[in-house]
């Protein structure tokens, strides 16, 4: 991983306040808690802190709060009954913390230490997104390291696309995108 990105465990409790600003902003629409209260986010990290399939951490970026990202498996926790979960399967979720000062390619570079992070354990295999259809964003960055549509799938809270990442296509994606 990137020396300068590290992550490190949630703490449901003391990262409750800082999570409520990144999760509320205008720039994270897509993560749906723009309404939450504090013991919202307290109670929703709480829960997936408690989840056996669920886990949250926080991203550094030279050792300051930078992003949100969360693993899961989705066998047993957001696409269940919603597509073939294969061994190895990986679920994955990030938020970059809103930002005044904007720098150019830093998003790119923290789905790149998060899809590293996913990778170093050796047991994973693909790593599976299902990102809101609107979120184009999102989708570009996918895209970059990695990432294919499989489907358009309909989950409770939005129409998704089901996207997958192999271990090779994250490294092919990886080494073309250093040789620009």
């Amino acid at each position: 991983m990137n020396s300068a990105f590290t992550i490190r465990p949630l703490d449901p409790l003391k990262d409750a306040e800082l999570l409520h600003g990144w999760v509320t902003h205008p720039k994270a629409a897509f993560w749906m808690m723009q309404d939450a209260s504090l013991p919202d986010v307290e109670r929703e990290y709480m829960a997936i802190a408690a989840a056996e399939h669920h886990d949250a951490f926080i991203g550094l970026h030279e050792g300051e709060p930078a992003f949100l990202m969360e693993r899961y498996d989705p066998a047993h926790v957001e696409l269940v009954g919603l597509y073939d979960a294969q061994p190895g399967d990986v679920g994955m979720h990030f938020l970059v913390a809103p930002t005044d000062t904007p720098v150019h390619g830093f998003t790119r570079a923290v789905i790149t230490a998060v899809m590293e992070e996913l990778f170093a354990d050796p047991a994973t295999r693909r790593v599976v997104v299902e990102p809101d259809v609107r979120n184009d964003a999102v989708h570009r960055l996918n895209e970059a390291v990695g990432f294919e549509i499989v489907e358009k799938i309909a989950k409770p809270e939005k129409d998704a696309y089901l996207s997958v990442c192999t271990r090779a296509r994250f490294e092919a994606a990886r080494t073309a995108g250093a040789a620009l």
